[in-house]
């Protein structure tokens, strides 16, 4: 039923090979022409055939399917308005007036006609075109076209993979795709309980319902199965999974809806494109509004616990002692939720023991020690010899625990049933009886994402628990009628910037590469001189495509040369507990600014890493800053180095309006529906359960009041505990809804 073929144990989802089928992106032939033209401009192919041996194998950019393929994927995982804008400029780039006034005087030729359109623009000015675009100031829209159209054909590039899991760019990087034995197993450990949409029909999904101890009914007048469950949880990641096994093995019958897919270990292929494709939200290419923030977030059975990078701290005291006190929120200063943190780690059997550091945790490791600067080990969720560099890409080993081998195992055990590919729509919301104003809340209303299940799924259950996620549990209440202030609010992203520093492998006795190892085992603290942590610096993961896409583009040559310099890039990261917010308006629509002290935070965390890189030995350090600054490293003097610095800031987004600008990231999204000691101050209670719906309960990371400062894993599972035994207690005593 896993629609895995014999020879090939990845599953299809997460496969290469060659596109079938036409292409549905809608743009016109002189379009694509443009479009070609600027793919040649950003990779000329006479420098990028040097950088390959297998140079026949080489894609031209400017050549079909190429231009069609970034098309297509730009229509498919771009903002709307950003497919707008794309495609009006790339129309008006097909005519010599329009390119007249987007290019200005570059398009002036001695011959007739005079004035040419983009794509008969000589290679060599077509680049210098697009560098004037990256930097324009006086009009933004350009920018954004050359942010668009770079972030899209790279990716394109490096992401691609044929039949047979190659990519002729990838050896010229010196990029090889994790296969290390998989973990096969006689039965996928979610089995017995999981249903997967995808390969049901009408015919076969009550049957499959009915099988797994569900009482299912057809309603024909509403074209609905009403699906009867004392539980229903959205989502089933941190939050939806902890929540999942806790309320079924107190005996309540669970269901967990879950919008992506399932796999296992034997399914991953560790490929970056389709693996981003299938187990992230939007396909890994999420953005804020203004493509400022660039947004990861998991979309797959175990949510963001199947794809994230297993660092488990626990959640800082200082932290706790805000939210009880500040925040009136005693649940963070009991000791139910010491508990909870305790149990949780067992569960997911986390360990402080790493037998051997990836490339560029010992790059943060050495490069602290020889500054004497506090370095840290963080913990992980996976054996000590977890040496997997792609657990983002779904942990092909099964050895890093997430919910989808802990939590939700322990719910099938008793009795739990996962909707896979199913997505919710609406809560089912009545007025209470009694006239007061609050509402219960009765169930969901869901739809299979399978084209052969046509009927939607009306779940009613006791108790609802929205476990979709910052960016996903307010825009499910918003559009069910709930109007809490609060909700969709206060959106906190642990916004990062990320350094850089090169180290060859001839004079550098660091082993591995950028891709190898566990992604984080090493962290170290930025203090203030009052001893406040001001931001943390950790190490990413980063495959080919996700690092063409972030890093800055000044010429064709520059970026050859920083993609063959690839594997041997080192990556830091500062990340900071932001004070400034944003807002979350409906799904993919998200706002977001930073504060002037988050700014300042980001900065001073910047110029920490790149000292950390350079007391290290990197031959040469720099920033994601769309000018390409950096600097070389070899005898440099201390007062040249903090020159440099100096000159480190926290720019602005591509909508700014300075010269200057960066892409931030964010792998954690919070706070968007608080927990408040009143309905003014949150969107749900100090249990979770929503001030406006009896028997709503929200279990993820949008419940937390604040931005952690950390990686949330465990302050996520820990608080889906401690709310969960509570609904348990509450059902005990019978004040949650009874029989709807």
């Amino acid at each position: 039923m896993d629609g895995r073929e014999n020879g090939n144990t990845s599953h299809p989802l997460l496969r290469g090979g060659k596109r079938q089928g036409s292409y549905s992106h809608g743009f016109s032939s002189s379009q694509i022409q443009s479009m070609a033209a600027i793919c040649e401009a950003l990779a000329p192919p006479l420098l990028w055939n040097t950088i390959s041996k297998a140079k026949e194998e080489n894609p031209i950019l400017s050549h079909p399917p190429f231009p069609d393929e970034v098309a297509e994927f730009l229509v498919k995982r771009c903002l709307s308005k950003g497919v707008f804008l794309a495609s009006l400029l790339l129309r008006m780039l097909s005519f010599r007036l329009g390119t007249l006034l987007l290019c200005g005087y570059s398009c002036f030729d001695w011959r007739w006609p005079f004035i040419l359109k983009f794509s008969d623009i000589s290679l060599e000015k077509r680049e210098k075109i697009l560098y004037k675009w990256s930097r324009y100031r006086g009009l933004v829209p350009l920018r954004l076209l050359f942010m668009i159209l770079k972030i899209f054909c790279f990716f394109t590039l490096f992401s691609k993979a044929d039949e047979n899991s190659g990519n002729s760019s990838w050896e010229a990087i010196q990029y090889h795709v994790d296969t290390r034995e998989k973990k096969l197993g006689k039965e996928r450990p979610l089995q017995k309980g999981v249903i997967e949409t995808m390969y049901e029909e009408d015919s076969t999904l009550v049957q499959s319902l009915t099988q797994k101890g569900l009482e299912v009914t057809e309603d024909t007048e509403h074209n609905v199965y009403k699906i009867k469950c004392d539980v229903i949880v959205v989502g089933s990641g941190c939050g939806g999974g902890v929540a999942a096994a806790v309320l079924a093995s107190s005996g309540q019958k669970v269901v967990v809806l879950e919008k992506g897919n399932y796999f296992v270990p034997e399914d991953y292929s560790s490929l970056e494109g389709p693996s981003l494709s299938e187990l992230y939200e939007a396909g890994g290419i999420l953005s804020t509004n203004d493509g400022k923030n660039l947004i990861f977030a998991g979309s797959t059975v175990g949510g963001g616990s199947a794809v994230n990078w297993s660092a488990c701290i626990k959640t800082p005291d200082s932290v706790l002692r805000e939210w009880s006190v500040d925040h009136k929120i005693p649940l963070y200063a009991s000791p139910d939720y010491q508990f909870a943190m305790d149990a949780v780690c067992k569960r997911i059997g986390v360990t402080d023991k790493c037998t051997e550091e990836s490339f560029q945790n010992q790059v943060l490791r050495k490069g602290c020690e020889n500054l004497g600067l506090k370095v840290e080990t963080v913990s992980r969720n996976s054996s000590e010899n977890h040496y997997c560099g792609s657990c983002c890409y779904g942990c092909r080993t099964g050895e890093k625990k997430g919910t989808d081998s802990t939590w939700l195992v322990d719910a099938v055990n008793c009795g739990a049933v996962i909707l896979t590919g199913c997505k919710a729509e609406r809560l089912i919301l009545e007025n209470e009886k009694n006239g007061r104003m609050r509402k219960k809340c009765l169930g969901v209303i869901a739809t299979p994402l399978s084209k052969t299940v046509t009927k939607k799924l009306q779940i009613e259950a006791r108790v609802t628990v929205s476990a979709c996620g910052a960016l996903l549990t307010p825009p499910l209440l918003i559009s069910s009628g709930l109007g809490n202030p609060n909700i969709g609010r206060n959106l906190h992203l642990h916004p990062v910037q990320m350094l850089w520093g090169y180290f060859p492998e001839r004079i550098s006795n660091f082993r591995g590469k950028m891709y190898e190892g566990g992604i984080i085992t090493s962290i170290h603290k930025v203090v203030s001189e009052d001893s406040n942590v001001r931001a943390i610096v950790e190490t990413p993961a980063l495959g080919p495509a996700s690092f063409s896409a972030l890093v800055p583009w000044v010429s064709g040559l520059d970026m050859k040369e920083r993609m063959s310099k690839y594997a041997r890039t080192a990556i830091l990261f500062t990340l900071v507990r932001d004070q400034g917010s944003g807002v979350v308006k409906g799904e993919g629509k998200i706002t977001y600014r930073l504060s002037k002290t988050d700014k300042e935070n980001i900065q001073a965390g910047m110029r920490q890493a790149l000292r950390i890189l350079v007391a290290s030995g990197a031959v040469e350090v720099g920033t994601f800053r769309n000018d390409g600054q950096r600097i070389k490293c070899k005898g440099i003097k201390e007062k040249e180095l903090e020159e440099f610095l100096d000159t480190v800031t926290a720019v602005g987004g591509p909508g700014s309006s300075g010269e200057h600008w960066t892409i931030y990231s964010s792998a954690h999204q919070m706070g968007t529906c608080r927990m408040g000691a009143t309905e003014e101050e949150g969107a749900v209670n100090e249990n979770g359960e929503s001030w406006e719906a009896k028997g709503l309960f929200v279990c993820d990371a949008s419940l937390l009041p604040t931005a952690i400062g950390i990686n949330p894993m465990i302050t996520i599972e820990a608080t889906a505990y401690c709310i969960s035994k509570r609904i348990v207690e509450s059902l005990k005593r019978g004040k949650i809804v009874e029989d709807n």
